[in-house]
């Protein structure tokens, strides 16, 4: 049996991993914003509902990230796995308490923040992992990170990819400093889930057709999830770049220097 956290398993791709881990007997604990969203996603696992366990945090903020570190602490000394889920998308300008744009703070920072606090844990399970959930973007993608992190003036067409592309270079960071550790990207694939909440009623209207059009199911965006959570036969940093396409991996490279600026922003930006 694992022990397994899943941030943003109340809802969408991340309950479905989470249920699918709570199934097949595997510790989780999960993390998300809505108390009522947690219970319903409790209850919907049913005989499975006993190996898991709900925690309602904002991981938007660095106090609040802290606080969900502590608090699952508490409840388990050791984890296997840190699987993030967890995602925003809006293209206003809306800032957290500390400052931040939320897309920047939900997709990546709070990632590196939560795995970094739980670090002492994570060493202590069996070949530990972390799993980042991103949107589509090969980790050869090139974009600038002038404007990381602050994205002023945030631009979404402009700021989606070097935050997206943070997860990646988190992932080689922690291959490279955490020997016991391995970790991956994975593409979430074009799945309706209600991560469009904070948009327009036309952006909104505009993903609800998209999704129509394009969208995979559920299950098939949570394959590799599921699959590096458990299998010990991949070692990092590795991207899944196709939805149910375990086979289908890509290993991350990207250029160290890089690598080290945006680890000490991040490093300054928590103090973790």
């Amino acid at each position: 049996m694992k022990s397994i956290l899943v941030a943003g398993g109340n809802s969408g791709i991340g309950r479905h991993v989470a249920a699918e881990l709570a199934r097949q007997g595997h510790r989780v604990v999960i993390l998300g914003r809505d108390q009522r969203k947690g219970n319903e996603a409790l209850a919907s696992f049913k005989d499975a509902a006993g190996h898991a366990s709900f925690h309602a945090v904002d991981l938007s903020t660095h106090a609040g990230v802290r606080n969900a570190a502590q608090r699952v602490l508490q409840e388990c000394d050791h984890f296997d796995a840190l699987v993030h889920t967890t995602g925003v998308m809006t293209s206003e300008d809306l800032r957290t308490a500390d400052g931040l744009h939320q897309v920047f703070a939900v997709n990546y920072l709070s990632r590196y923040h939560l795995t970094q606090l739980l670090m002492p844990a994570l060493r202590r399970g069996e070949n530990g992992r972390v799993l980042m959930m991103t949107a589509h973007i090969p980790p050869t993608t090139k974009t600038s990170f002038e404007n990381f992190p602050d994205f002023r003036p945030y631009d979404f067409l402009k700021a989606r990819k070097p935050i997206q592309l943070a997860n990646h270079y988190y992932a080689a960071h922690l291959t490279s400093t955490e020997p016991t550790i391995r970790a991956g990207v994975i593409n979430a694939g074009v799945v309706k889930t209600d991560l469009l909440r904070m948009q327009s009623r036309l952006m909104r209207a505009t993903g609800t057709v998209v999704a129509a059009l394009f969208s995979g199911s559920v299950e098939k965006s949570a394959h590799n999830v599921i699959e590096a959570a458990l299998r010990d036969d991949w070692v990092g940093a590795l991207y899944w770049g196709k939805p149910g396409a375990f086979e289908g991996q890509t290993r991350i490279e990207v250029e160290s220097p890089e690598i080290q600026r945006l680890m000490a922003v991040s490093r300054e930006l928590t103090g973790a």
